[in-house]
């Protein structure tokens, strides 16, 4: 491997990062010159906005038949979504769960990242499972533009309004564009520098691609993600971190996926390592979102060190079996035994605690 390869790696995913970037900018201002609203501009081009990374390299990959990258990338993606960056960001500072992500994001998120998981059972995710994946994505884009119609809360609504400032004059609305455009073509140049750097790594240390998506370039994808989350926290705009990930995750799966085999000549082959390991780790880790914000409405810092353990093990384990060193492996999900027990001690203690609470507020 030269080391042009790993400077290839490292460009694709500064341009990965600056492209989408500069989209979501330009794309924002773009809308509100257009007279587009300020909130439907945040829930919409912003919000999905972080995910522009992941669709450029997954599309990339489908379209030169490297589909284990696309696979790979998306549910490596929501994996370090889920552990890495609620991780990272409760560490600055306890985040602050909304109830509507609670009742209805979070289940939406279980429901899709199950139907992934079914779609796969068949060994392929075909055109046709594409299609319903983005049809759906479409029905939750409506969705959120008709709930945007109904927000109250006048903090979001700033939020909204300050990411959507009209401009209508013509320097403002060329460099806009620009910025769109530029940032179009950067995302699709660092996408393709990025997966040919990663297959040339898998060439030379002989794993899978599916390996290499699933951390190297995911964790590069949810660069996006991770920026934007910890700078909420750091803002304190908690409940904004917490959002942003569980949005990402929707879409990934229902846009970035679905789109991606869609567009397939032949789908995606799901190995059989994705469909025993990867899959069922990602559905898992989407399930315990629930219970972690359901109790107190907030990930603590406890949880996300926690979920920070939980994404060091898979990736530990992730390494360790592409050496093939079994040994190590076994190792590994051991230490998955405790972790699991923990988590789920400190949850039922938080339960019975916000239990006891309200029945003593009812008496």
């Amino acid at each position: 491997m030269s080391i042009w390869t790993v400077v290839s790696l490292v460009c694709g995913l500064v341009l990965l990062v600056g492209g989408a970037e500069f989209l979501i900018k330009g794309a924002s201002k773009l809308a509100a010159a257009l007279g587009i609203s300020p909130l439907v501009i945040g829930l919409t081009v912003v919000a999905f906005g972080t995910s522009a990374p992941e669709l450029a390299v997954s599309l990339n990959a489908s379209l030169h038949n490297q589909a284990d990258i696309a696979l790979g990338n998306v549910v490596g993606s929501n994996i370090c979504n889920v552990l890495l960056i609620l991780g990272v960001s409760s560490l600055i500072a306890p985040l602050v769960v909304a109830q509507q992500l609670v009742r209805l994001d979070v289940p939406i998120m279980i429901g899709v990242s199950g139907l992934l998981v079914l779609f796969c059972v068949d060994g392929q995710l075909n055109r046709s499972d594409g299609v319903v994946l983005f049809l759906g994505g479409l029905v939750y884009t409506i969705f959120l533009l008709y709930q945007s119609r109904k927000e109250t809360s006048q903090g979001v609504l700033d939020e909204y309004i300050d990411l959507g400032e009209r401009s209508l004059s013509g320097k403002d609305i060329g460099w806009n564009l620009l910025m769109f455009v530029g940032g179009s073509l950067t995302l699709v140049a660092g996408s393709q520098m990025l997966v040919r750097s990663a297959i040339a790594i898998a060439e030379v240390f002989k794993v899978d691609e599916l390996i290499i998506g699933l951390t190297v370039i995911a964790l590069g994808t949810s660069l996006p993600e991770l920026a934007t989350s910890v700078m909420a926290s750091i803002r304190g705009e908690r409940d904004i971190a917490v959002g942003n990930v569980i949005g990402s995750n929707i879409f990934n799966i229902l846009v970035v996926l679905g789109l991606t085999s869609a567009v397939s000549s032949d789908g995606i082959t799901v190995l059989n390592s994705a469909m025993t390991f990867d899959l069922p780790v990602m559905l898992a880790v989407a399930v315990m979102c629930l219970p972690i914000f359901f109790t107190d409405n907030e990930v603590s810092r406890r949880e996300g060190i926690l979920l920070l353990a939980y994404y060091l093990l898979y990736v530990g384990y992730l390494v360790v079996h592409a050496t093939g060193y079994a040994p190590w492996s076994g190792l590994l999900l051991v230490a998955v035994i405790p972790l699991t027990i923990l988590m789920l001690a400190r949850l039922s203690w938080k339960t019975w605690i916000a239990v006891r609470n309200k029945r003593s507020a009812i008496d």
